[in-house]
């Protein structure tokens, strides 16, 4: 649908040229005949945040994404905040309507389409978490949504992470243990799917993998890391040189982006088109 009116987006953070979001939408305002529609990576620093809500104001943008480490903070320079996101406790979207400020949360929706894309529904499942940071949040909120039996996380410092699972602890079973514990390994055994929040891999640091004895998880479990670059880390190569199921945060981050692109224009995007987008960022 061809349009005439110049509509703004961005997305904020610090540091934030390493987004693939810029490329991402724009490609998909491109195929839906949007060419007056522009989207820029904005830097912000932490002290300036409140500012940067206001430009968004001022200069009329229609919307922005937002990522780290402004989720949680940007939050208070807001108008309305949508259940999930206020559940979630982080905002990864803002919609200007007529200078309300909304903000969502699309990686909790991200998360579990990715899932369902690959077939594997948490509902009733054992769920094993790594990591209790924001990303921890809205993968267990996904969780929770969709049932899930149990869901167990694993970090270095359980006392860290204990008033993660308290907070969600309404909505379902949840525990928190020391990944390098017995008893963590026993869960290990029975989980039905394990998931890396965690930046341990990620680039540049590709390396790294968490401390996780992926031979314990029984024949058929599902290994995701939400890391997406590099778009195979040595945690889920590992995994698939023990004959596991995988998933990469490509799938994550790009659902994640169908729903922004939703929120921001009330259509849906071409999904092949963004989806190109990423795989020739990660071709080479």
């Amino acid at each position: 649908m061809a349009s005439n009116e110049i509509k703004n987006f961005g997305i904020l953070g610090w540091p934030v040229g390493h987004s693939l979001s810029p490329k991402m939408h724009m490609a998909a305002f491109k195929a839906a005949g949007y060419d007056n529609y522009n989207y820029i990576a904005i830097p912000v620093q932490s002290g300036r945040l409140m500012l940067a809500v206001d430009g968004l104001k001022g200069l009329n943008f229609r919307g922005a994404n937002v990522t780290i480490p402004h989720k949680t903070m940007i939050m208070k320079y807001l108008d309305a905040i949508d259940a999930d996101a206020l559940i979630i406790g982080a905002v990864n979207t803002i919609v200007n309507d007529g200078g309300i400020m909304t903000g969502y949360n699309t990686d909790v929706s991200g998360f579990l389409a990715a899932l369902a894309e690959a077939e594997f529904m948490p509902d009733d499942c054992n769920a094993v978490i790594l990591g209790a940071g924001g990303a921890a949040r809205a993968v267990l909120w996904g969780l929770c949504k969709r049932k899930a039996a149990s869901v167990t996380i694993g970090v270095r410092n359980p006392l860290k992470a204990r008033p993660l699972a308290d907070d969600f602890s309404i909505y379902g079973s949840i525990e928190v243990m020391d990944w390098t514990s017995d008893e963590f390994k026993e869960v290990l055994q029975a989980a039905d799917m394990l998931i890396n929040t965690t930046p341990l891999g990620m680039y540049p640091k590709v390396d790294e993998m968490p401390p996780i004895d992926l031979k314990l998880l029984p024949e058929g479990a599902l290994v995701y890391d939400i890391v997406y670059n590099p778009a195979k880390t040595k945690f889920l190569q590992t995994a698939e040189s023990l004959g596991y199921p995988t998933l990469n945060g490509l799938s994550m981050l790009l659902l994640q982006g169908k729903e922004s692109y939703r929120l921001f224009t009330g259509e849906l995007p071409d999904l092949d088109v963004m989806r190109n987008v990423l795989e020739q960022e990660f071709s080479s």
